[in-house]
């Protein structure tokens, strides 16, 4: 910023990881702040995510890696169970390639949050409900939701930072639907209160069948979570009927035996829980004038990609510093960081696609694919090979976004 200039203004709608994450960068670069969050409080907890290199560096970028905690259990084993109760060592999440670091959503945030200057000014219970911009800002209409007043304000730049079903991209984008692209798997996610039964807290366990799934993850000095996968042919008809049934229909006929009986018990129970669609979002441009989408709203790669939380932190990391290098012309900054940025994201759209295989294989030949690539990645020399492979080939993808290497 010029000496004596006045910082300019930015919005940023959604208090999540890009969202905070955004909010930390654009106050580095000299920006004056504003965060809109729909819900009353910050949210926290959250379920299961894994944190890879990219990740790893931008938080080390925009200051707060040293507050991420690693809960990966280090005497941890993972089982691959079946109904009637058989166990054999399995593929962990973190025999991956990469190495990811697990833990859950919220960790992040906390992490992030903890390094959001008080400057930045936070508003909860506020969404945005009209933008109109011109070529020199964004007049937006702000709602509060507690007293159903609506302010307009002015502002340089508004990132939308909404996620899946993102407000912003609703206003300024194409419609939702137009957006988001359906996978036809359903997701269920809820942490335990305690280990599951014959296991010990730190296990954990995958029950892969031809079209569902059950996933325990386990962390170290925190409560398990549970994933449940399956496929559909009509996810509106997931949503007619108590979540609970439609995860008995989906894992039925069958007896469910012990485990995943007690795990379905345990979702019936729970007060706390996310049941949704899997979806990605798919957009040819992340920006219009000087509103610009990042995270979920612009790319959702789907938990199956594993590299969400990592690129709403890159995505952020990198806004920031194209930003700062065109600080008179938002246009030219905000298609730069496009540019850079498309290549990595768009790999990792086609490998989240793929990665589905090893959550929840859809058919009977995709489940003996998934056992064969367990066991080979169990194994010491092959599966070091491919994560070195996996891992090279993220690094050279990552020279496109890294700022280290601009």
């Amino acid at each position: 910023m010029d000496k004596g200039m006045a910082p300019q203004r930015a919005l940023v709608v959604g208090l999540g990881i890009s969202g905070i994450a955004s909010a930390v960068r654009l106050q580095q670069a000299g920006w004056e702040v504003v965060v809109l969050e729909k819900a009353p409080e910050r949210r926290r907890g959250g379920y299961f995510v894994g944190l890879l290199g990219t990740g790893v560096s931008a938080a080390e970028r925009l200051g707060f890696s040293d507050l991420i905690v690693d809960r990966s259990a280090p005497d941890g084993v993972s089982y691959e169970i079946d109904r009637v109760g058989r166990r054999r060592p399995g593929l962990s999440y973190a025999d991956l390639p990469g190495q990811p670091r697990l833990m859950v959503r919220g960790d992040i945030e906390d992490a992030a949050y903890a390094a959001l200057p008080s400057s930045v000014e936070i508003r909860y219970s506020s969404t945005p409900v009209e933008l109109r911009q011109d070529a020199d800002g964004v007049d937006v209409d702000i709602k509060d939701s507690v007293t159903g007043k609506v302010t307009t304000e002015r502002f340089a730049l508004v990132v939308g930072a909404d996620g899946l079903r993102s407000t912003v991209r609703r206003l300024v984008f194409e419609s939702e639907q137009e957006a988001i692209r359906r996978l036809g798997y359903m997701i269920a996610a809820f942490s335990l209160s305690g280990p599951v039964p014959g296991f010990r807290r730190q296990d954990g366990l995958v029950l892969a069948e031809a079209g569902r799934s059950a996933w325990v993850f386990a962390f170290e000095n925190r409560p398990a979570t549970v994933l449940f996968n399956y496929r559909t042919d009509d996810v509106d008809a997931e949503f007619t009927r108590p979540h609970i049934d439609s995860l008995r229909a989906a894992f039925g006929p069958e007896a469910t035996g012990s485990i995943l009986g007690w795990l379905l018990d345990q979702f019936e129970k729970t007060p706390d829980y996310l049941f949704d669609s899997a979806e990605q979002v798919r957009l040819e441009q992340w920006y219009r004038g000087r509103v610009v989408l990042v995270g979920d709203a612009a790319w959702c790669l789907t938990l199956y990609s594993g590299m969400g939380a990592s690129t709403g932190l890159a995505g952020a990391d990198l806004l920031g510093t194209m930003l700062e290098r065109n600080r008179n012309n938002i246009p030219r900054a905000l298609r730069e960081w496009q540019q850079r940025l498309r290549p990595f994201i768009a790999y990792h759209l086609g490998s989240g696609l793929d990665m589905r295989r090893i959550f929840v294989p859809a058919n009977h030949t995709e489940r003996i694919a998934r056992s064969a690539v367990g066991r080979v990645m169990r194994m010491p020399v092959a599966g070091k090979v491919l994560s070195k492979a996996r891992a090279k080939s993220n690094s050279e993808r990552m020279k496109m976004v890294d700022i280290a290497a601009v």
